[in-house]
């Protein structure tokens, strides 16, 4: 791997251009029913995935988000829900972001706070930033390369600042030696980051991660004023770099983000800004969600996990025109908690993949155009890597059960008349309990008792993030899904199966995987650097994995999503595993 990847796309130069190509690039088809998008219509179906729908430069009005699920935390250093990082755009910046562009050109990497990207020296262990001019923070005082090293070095405090991704810390600091800054005190601060004043900012690695960048766009990056630092607090209310502040926050039910007045659009290459105001409202009723979106009292579902059954079928017949179905980068599976008894056992392990009907669960989550196709492992096709691998047949079988293995795997495991466990799934993500009955109904085929434990999905970091809680409520089989925290196999994989990346609370290892052979498997990909080679190592790394049995991939998915006639500028990025990109998102009055 190399700091510019081979896959990106050309560099772009900022928000400027996004106007043009916004006028350029649309594809705007025929009106709906109730449109007055921003040509007075509706974009057209699909719009937001061909090109750019309803593009527009026009400023002012409230965008309005619903969702059924709020933000895992509005604390950049705390955040890992892809949504939140998303919607962290309006209010956080980084060094460096993502293009604000459609499709693919999205995931390119572009300077945000610094002036470029990072010059990069020592055998790929050092980058080096230099930072804008006329960056600010909400109160006017300018955003400094120390705010960026403070920023970062929360990642640190895991005691306090719990459930944002950790690979900062492993590339930066892969013995822990550092204990960050509530309980450093050293003026020194963390060693690997340097600021030799306030407008130059020093990383020296450990060793070289050519996804370092990478790292650093998302919005664990994000500078931190130490004196409006309130630590676990911090999220009730974020200090904005960005160019928009919140007026209010109530978690579990609103949020409303108003104009920065001191930020500086021409410090600001990527954002566009263009609505006065951002408001979010949390409703966990997906239902009631779909109908509120189809009644133009809301403009976009910020979960983007796609619309239930009843309101895609309603929105396809009555508003196709305001409906994109987005590929997404995400897969759905099941991990399967192998400290979880009898799932330390890799033949009970199997069993459950070879009882699972693959069908029955696609079927569920509305089949292969609404759903997604059936997985058979857990590499996302858009991963350097990715392949067919099946070691257990899945598409041989047409992803109906296989009894008979399934009967063998128990015996082989000491169980051949089934057991009991317990089946984690979110009752605010759609169709997630529905899925979880659909394998417990094919389980019990095989003598599989699985009982279905509802949780809020806001709570994931704290339940099914939390191994001791997974012990303490048997939850064997998890309920979830995954997109790539950025395109390759250590942005996908890593916090899902490295054991290096077990923590005790707002953990993804949730199957606690910790295989001496397949953390190798990453240390070797890191080091090289040829994407292909290193791609090369991720998938052989793919292979271990699902020889293990630690999860149960089933759906590549894809998903309906509404956008009112209201919206302009909507497109669905790489950047966000398919979401619009919502800080490019306008309205018309």
């Amino acid at each position: 791997m190399t700091p510019q990847r081979s896959s990106r796309t050309r560099r772009i130069a900022g928000a400027a251009l996004v106007v043009a190509a916004l006028t350029a690039t649309a594809a705007c088809g025929g009106g709906s029913k109730d449109g007055d998008g921003g040509d007075g219509k509706a974009a057209g179906y699909n719009a937001g995935v061909k090109g750019i729908a309803n593009p527009s430069a026009k400023k002012g009005g409230t965008l309005k988000f619903i969702g059924k699920q709020d933000f895992d935390s509005t604390d950049p250093q705390r955040q890992y829900y892809g949504f939140a990082w998303d919607l962290s755009r309006f209010y956080a910046r980084q060094l460096v972001s993502y293009a604000p562009k459609p499709g693919a050109a999205g995931a390119e990497l572009v300077p945000d706070l610094a002036k470029t990207k990072g010059v990069v020296s020592n055998g790929g262990k050092t980058y080096t930033y230099e930072l804008r001019d006329d960056i600010t923070w909400e109160d006017g005082s300018p955003i400094t390369a120390q705010d960026i090293k403070y920023g970062i070095e929360r990642l640190w405090a895991t005691d306090v600042i719990t459930g944002g991704p950790g690979y900062l810390r492993q590339v930066l600091d892969p013995k822990t030696t550092y204990k960050g800054p509530y309980k450093d005190k050293s003026a020194a601060g963390l060693k690997a980051i340097e600021t030799p004043d306030a407008k130059t900012i020093v990383f020296n690695l450990a060793s070289p991660n050519g996804d370092f960048e990478q790292m650093l766009a998302m919005p664990a990056g994000s500078p931190v004023k130490k004196e409006k630092d309130t630590a676990a607090k911090y999220q009730l209310k974020p200090f904005s770099s960005g160019p928009y502040k919140f007026e209010s926050y109530t978690p579990k039910k609103s949020a409303v983000l108003v104009r920065n007045d001191k930020w500086q659009k021409s410090s600001d290459p990527i954002r566009a800004a263009l609505p006065d105001k951002v408001t979010i409202t949390v409703n966990s009723n997906i239902e009631a969600i779909d109908e509120l979106l189809i009644k133009g009292e809301y403009d976009v579902d910020m979960n983007a996990t796609g619309m239930s059954q009843a309101g895609r079928t309603k929105a396809l017949k009555q508003h196709k025109d305001n409906v994109d179905n987005i590929e997404t980068s995400f897969i759905r599976y099941v991990d399967i908690a192998t400290k979880v008894k009898p799932f330390d056992d890799i033949e009970c392990r199997k069993a459950v993949i070879y009882a699972a009907d693959y069908q029955s669960m696609q079927k569920v989550r509305g089949g292969p155009d609404a759903g997604g196709d059936i997985a058979t492992n857990m590499l996302p096709k858009s991963i350097k890597g990715s392949d067919d691998y099946d070691p257990y047949g899945i598409l041989a079988r047409e992803g109906k059960p296989d009894i008979a293995k399934a009967k063998a795997a128990l015996k082989a495991c000491g169980k051949p008349d089934g057991f009991s466990t317990n089946i984690s799934a979110r009752i605010n993500n759609p169709g997630e309990v529905q899925t979880a009955e659909a394998l417990q109904q094919s389980l019990q085929a095989v003598g599989i008792k699985a009982e279905v434990d509802t949780i809020d999905g806001a709570e994931s970091a704290s339940i099914t993030g939390s191994p001791a809680m997974v012990k303490k409520r048997g939850l064997g089989l998890i309920m979830t899904g995954w997109g790539p925290d950025f395109p390759t196999g250590q942005g996908f994989s890593q916090p899902l199966v490295d054991g290096r990346f077990i923590v005790p609370n707002g953990n993804f290892n949730v199957s606690e995987t910790n295989d001496p052979k397949i953390n190798k498997f990453f240390d070797d990909a890191l080091k090289e650097t040829d994407p292909a080679k290193a791609g090369e190592i991720y998938k052989e790394m793919n292979h271990a994995v699902a020889d293990l049995a630690v999860q149960m991939p089933f759906i590549y998915e894809k998903n309906f999503t509404w956008r009112s006639s209201r919206v302009t500028n909507a497109y669905s990025t790489a950047a966000y595993n398919g979401r619009y990109d919502y800080v490019s998102l306008g309205v018309v009055k």
